[in-house]
């Protein structure tokens, strides 16, 4: 029993002497989330292209020197509308979230990987040597066509424009000569009385 007692207590000291070096440094600096989401629910070609960056910082301290760096969307295949690609913050608090969203048009219809984006900082205001991660993947997404969209979800006006003015015939002959004999009718008994 005795033994058992010892080894449980070193056992019990051992943990408390290194847990705190474990977790101690940890809680001392920054720790960045980055969430990447496409805010259009239909990706369509020549439509802008909402795409928002969430910066979530749950350690302990303040990030400095952040940079968030978009490479995934080529000159070639995009046009930037609203914001940029890159975005840099001085200070990101603990505790706190910043946003960061771009605007951009599509130049090209078909399939599309939508990588990660990269972020470096510096995990504490010592720190030298940036830290560097990525958001989250959103993986391969179709851009529509835009006539294939038009076609699709337009009003169509012109279409019932036209379908309305063909069926007016056909609904409006009857009727006037419906109300031709009817008033034809009346009239022949109001006559007789």
């Amino acid at each position: 029993m005795d033994s058992f007692v010892r080894q449980l207590v070193c056992l019990t000291l051992s943990v408390l002497l290194i847990v705190p070096l474990t977790f101690g440094e940890d809680e001392e600096n920054a720790k960045l989330l980055v969430a990447k989401s496409v805010l259009n629910n239909i990706l369509v070609e020549d439509k802008e292209l909402t795409v928002q960056y969430d910066v979530y910082n749950v350690g302990t301290s303040a990030a400095y020197e952040v940079k968030l760096e978009e490479k995934s969307f080529q000159s070639t295949d995009f046009e930037v509308l609203h914001g940029s690609l890159v975005a840099q913050w001085n200070r990101i608090g603990p505790g706190t979230n910043v946003t960061h969203v771009i605007v951009l048009k599509p130049l090209k219809s078909g399939y599309f990987n939508f990588s990660a984006a990269e972020i470096s900082y510096l995990p504490s205001e010592n720190d030298v040597e940036p830290q560097t991660g990525y958001t989250s993947s959103l993986g391969e997404g179709y851009f529509m066509n835009y006539k294939d969209y038009d076609r699709r979800f337009s009003a169509h006006v012109l279409d019932w424009s036209a379908f309305v003015i063909m069926t007016l015939p056909s609904l409006a002959i009857p009727y006037l000569l419906w109300h031709q004999s009817k008033n034809k009718y009346e009239h022949g008994k109001s006559k007789k009385n």
